[in-house]
């Protein structure tokens, strides 16, 4: 996609003029006098300029390079990494994992640094947060409409003295078309090779021109279908062995082989570790499955079996298996979700007002309403736990206890002599969102020069969140059971319509549960999100006072801001009553923002050798939170063109952020962490001075201490315990060339521009992970006075822990690097040739917990490319438009950062690194008077996502989880509209 970026890459002044929003008035006044053009504001500064360089890099993106590209979503363009530089953003191939804003949500992070310090506008004005659950934060990429579209601006610099605290990495404006006179009908769609992950939307946009007023809207909807595992061989092929490197350096023939059928065991293909088709036990001396070893002298003790009809003696009817010769995979697995399902409906509208008076005032308003409808579908692995002495047993109803009674109250206070591991199979998540946002405002002329403009916005998200899920009441009611005078059970209390748990049998453990059982346990749950915020903002901008070179400009304003969070998770998901599944408490807060800010742009030199121009630009900004205080923020650029084919360009500038409100006020919720986290497992083999081995020798645990249990972890907000706002600041500087060559050479121009951003006391989640590691490696006096992170750590009699992380200030976190743009334009016999070629280099993406820790730079490491490049070539002759595009993600490999940071090479055993990634794309339009027609196809090479190891990181199938990698394939598009 052909992406311009400042004068080296945009428009001509004159294409860029004529792309601004017009009064009706204007509008007129341009269709008299064609000469007359409007100033303009570009993203990144308040003030009204005439020309498009800028002291900041701002890349421009127009809606016509998107079609080409086959974008059929706002989302999709900003999410591309021609934008995003190679960081990672948050789209529907998450639907699977916890993610600020909810499953289904889509949100922009620039430069890495996280979507709440990215700021997305609409037409100049804040897109307020949407999605569900309770940590929604960001503006969500789905609301955005599409069709009305002109173009996007994206500053690629720290702007918070210019727009407040959300732009620390940058801020996209999102520009809509305000001069439309007639009707539009638009039709797209995207449909893959291999089928799934298909896109459609349909759209019309209308407006009309009166003489003192304009009024234009659109409406559209997108809808993509679901891609699930099985529908790509490299998500559902088994994963890559987690050991297991062959002699020629490939990876895969040494995956885990059933003995039983020679096949592979996919252990396991979705990543989980689930074990299905098992039972667990005491340990007990019995018949070993084929290649299975257990414990004892003879090898034969197993507290893991399965069924064998054909076994009489040790666990009758049951072989031992030893770890990995357990079953993992169900065919169920591939109809999870790689690519959630959607439906989109999104309505904008637009207009104003001439009033003739107060300036040649325009009274002015905006209205965007959209719904979103996505779903999600998972995996399930379900645990029977049999009570000791339960009739469910049958004949094992003598064996001892296996595990302690469960603390959710599952087996109603009784031990577990028999958990049946078994494949429940899919389930599924979704939402319900709504979105709008409301704007009225009006701006005129003070005087001949000044301008104002004043506006009052309200935004609210309305979301309601469903889960089918089993309900651990119900599953306690289900195990306390009486004989039915059949031979078979009942429950004691039947008021709700109980129905008894399965007795334990080898089809219920090969995953055949009764369907009257799954109605009774399984129900749908509810929860609901609420985020509203409001917006008063005034602002003045004018000319100052004149100097040589110019007119020294100046803009001031005032903005108030106030938002509100309720999230309510269902009354079961507050009552912890979720069997295996995350209990959630309400969150709910209230913050407010007052704020005044002043800019100042000053043109020092201009016109003379070797400066033909320079110009200052100087910005302030004071900010006063409710919750944080008050504080204030500034930056300085500068712009200097000694001769006209250079430019340079410098800034320097402070951010300061409140926590969101869910940063603040997350409700407690839990979770479980594998039982590989506890920080003693094992410890038995670490050096017997370190503190982690007398940690965990003084609570009595055996030197082989091997955690069973999984581990709670609970999360919760920031606000009681001493959060605190974020500081970075922000330095880029830049080079823009445009030499002026013979018109048979054609036009080349080209801009580097170096950026350097730290944020300190940066807010982050501290994971449960990261607390148990701090408790276990404290010194022993404050391990044994349970002081810093051990006070958040309780270990129960079963060695059971539960953990309380939450939102923390961290040190420092750093990122660096560079963007380069070049572009070269030239007519080649009768038509156009322009091509636009673009490089992110990430010099340092880096951060650190706690000042005494190491500052480790990630950068080049899996799913963090050091490198990404986009080439864009079209040719335009008369009405037709031809375009090639070429995608680079770097290689990767995450054996050096473990090698400098950790002292552990993993190239004997891991997969941990991918090759050069290049996708490829095609598109032809045709633009006739009043309709065009584009047809194209994506990835024409049908280039698969790179393959990593099982257990690293998070995954999707085989592939990091990772979004500038296509999961789709191939993929062709067309496009159609019609005015009218």
């Amino acid at each position: 996609m052909a992406l311009a970026q400042s004068t080296a890459t945009g428009p001509s002044e004159a294409e860029q003029q004529e792309a601004q929003p017009q009064t009706a008035a204007q509008a007129a006044a341009s269709s008299r006098n064609p000469a007359t053009l409007d100033r303009v504001s570009v993203t990144g500064s308040r003030i009204v300029r005439d020309t498009f360089t800028s002291v900041s890099p701002v890349q421009v993106i127009n809606r016509e390079e998107s079609t080409l590209a086959g974008f059929s979503s706002t989302a999709g363009v900003l999410q591309s990494n021609s934008v995003t530089g190679g960081s990672s953003q948050i789209n529907n191939a998450y639907g699977g994992f916890v993610v600020n804003g909810g499953p289904g949500v889509n949100t922009l992070s620039l430069r890495g640094l996280g979507a709440t310090r990215t700021l997305v506008l609409l037409n100049g004005r804040r897109v307020a947060p949407a999605g569900s659950r309770g940590a929604v934060g960001s503006a969500d990429l789905n609301v955005l409409p599409n069709m009305i579209i002109d173009r996007i601006e994206v500053l690629k610099d720290g702007a918070s003295s210019i727009y407040g605290s959300d732009a620390v990495a940058g801020v996209v404006n999102v520009i809509t078309r305000t001069r439309v006179d007639d009707t539009t009908v638009e039709f797209q769609r995207n449909f893959t090779k291999d089928g799934g992950a298909d896109e459609t939307r349909a759209g019309i946009m209308t407006g009309k021109i009166g003489d003192r007023w304009h009024l234009s809207g659109s409406l559209e909807m997108y809808q993509r279908s679901e891609l699930t595992v099985g529908q790509r061989d490299w998500a559902s092929d088994c994963p890559q062995p987690l050991l297991g490197r062959n002699a020629d350096g490939t990876y895969g023939a040494d995956d885990y082989i059933d003995p039983r059928t020679g096949r592979a065991k996919c252990w396991t293909i979705d990543d989980s570790g689930v074990t299905i088709n098992t039972i667990g036990t005491a340990s007990i001396a019995g018949i070993p499955g084929l290649g299975s070893v257990g414990s004892g002298a003879n090898g034969n003790v197993f507290n893991r079996w399965r069924p064998n009809p054909g076994v009489t003696t040790g666990l009758p009817g049951y072989e031992g298996v030893s770890y990995y010769g357990r079953d993992s995979f169900d065919p169920g697995m591939l109809r999870e979700s790689l690519v959630s399902p959607t439906k989109n409906t999104t309505g904008f509208i637009q207009g104003g007002f001439d009033l003739n008076t107060l300036g040649d005032a325009e009274l002015y308003f905006e209205g965007l309403g959209h719904r979103r409808e996505s779903r999600q579908t998972g995996y399930l692995q379900h645990t029977f736990d049999y009570p000791v002495g339960s009739p469910l047993l049958g004949s094992l109803s003598t064996l001892p206890a296996f595990l302690a009674a469960p603390a959710d109250g599952s087996t109603n206070g009784r031990n577990v002599s028999v958990r049946a591991f078994v494949g429940w199979g899919p389930y599924n998540s979704w939402q319900e969102v709504d979105f709008f946002r409301a704007t009225a405002g009006m701006r005129g002329n003070l005087g001949t020069q000044w301008n104002y403009d004043g506006y009052y916005s309200l935004a609210r998200s309305d979301a309601a969140y469903f889960t089918e899920n089993r309900l651990t009441n119900r599953i306690a009611r289900s195990f306390d059971v009486v004989p039915d005078g059949s031979g078979g059970f009942v429950c004691r209390d039947r008021s709700d319509g109980c129905v008894a748990a399965p007795a334990l049998s080898a089809a219920l453990v090969g995953g055949d549960i009764p369907q009257a059982y799954r109605n009774y346990v399984m129900q749908d749950t509810r929860g609901q999100t609420v985020y509203t915020e409001s917006t008063i903002n005034f602002g003045v901008n004018g000319p100052l006072f004149d100097l040589p070179a110019g007119s020294v400009s100046s803009a001031i304003g005032v903005e108030h801001r106030r938002q509100e969070i309720d999230d309510t998770p269902d009354i079961n998901s507050i009552n912890s009553n979720l069997y295996g599944f995350t209990a959630s408490q309400p969150t709910r807060g209230k913050d407010s923002v007052s704020e005044a800010y002043i800019e100042f742009e000053v043109p020092a030199l201009s016109g003379l050798p070797f400066a033909q121009e320079l110009t200052f630009n100087a910005s302030a900004r004071y900010t006063d939170y409710d919750s944080y205080g008050d504080d204030s923020t500034w930056k300085l650029g500068m712009l200097y063109t000694p001769v006209n084919w250079l430019s340079l360009r410098a800034s320097r500038g402070t951010s300061f952020r409140a926590p969101a409100l869910f940063e603040q006020f997350l409700g407690a919720t839990s979770g479980f962490l594998s039982s590989s986290t506890d920080p003693c497992n094992e410890y038995g083999n670490r050096n017997p001075t370190s503190a982690r081995y007398l940690n965990c020798a003084s609570i009595g645990l055996p030197a082989n201490f091997q955690q069973t249990n999984s581990v709670t972890s609970i999360t919760r907000g920031g606000a009681e315990t001493g959060l605190a706002a974020e500081t970075s600041v922000a330095v880029t500087a830049g080079i823009v060339l445009q030499p002026e060559f013979p018109a048979w050479f054609g036009n080349l121009s080209f801009a580097a521009d170096y950026y350097d951003i730290q944020v300190d006391n940066g807010v982050a989640r501290l994971s449960g992970q990261n607390v148990m590691n701090l408790c276990y490696d404290s010194q022993p006096a404050d391990f044994n006075a349970g002081a810093g992170q051990c006070s958040l750590i309780v270990r129960g009699a079963n060695n059971g822990i539960t953990v309380t992380s939450g939102y923390v200030n961290i040190s420092e976190s750093v990122v660096r690097g560079w963007d380069f743009t070049a572009r070269y334009v030239r007519e080649i016999g009768p038509g156009s040739f322009r091509t636009t070629a673009q490089v992110s280099n990430y010099l340092t993406q880096a951060g650190r917990t706690f000042p005494t820790d190491p500052l480790r730079n990630r950068t080049g490491t899996v799913a963090a490319p050091q490198y990404v490049g986009n080439l864009d070539m079209s040719y335009t002759i008369r009405k037709w438009v031809a375009r090639y595009g070429l995608e680079w993600t770097a290689s990767t490999n995450d054996y050096d950062y473990y090698e400098t940071y950790f002292d552990t090479d993993y190239r004997p055993d891991y997969l941990l690194e991918t090759g050069n990634y290049f996708l490829t794309s095609l598109s032809l339009q045709y633009r006739g008077d009043d309709w065009s027609a584009t047809v194209g196809a994506r990835n024409i090479g049908d280039k698969e996502p790179p393959m990593v190891s099982a257990g690293w990181g998070n995954r999707i199938g085989n592939a990091p989880l990772y979004s500038g990698y296509d999961y789709f394939g191939r993929t062709f598009f067309f496009n159609v509209s019609k005015s009218f």
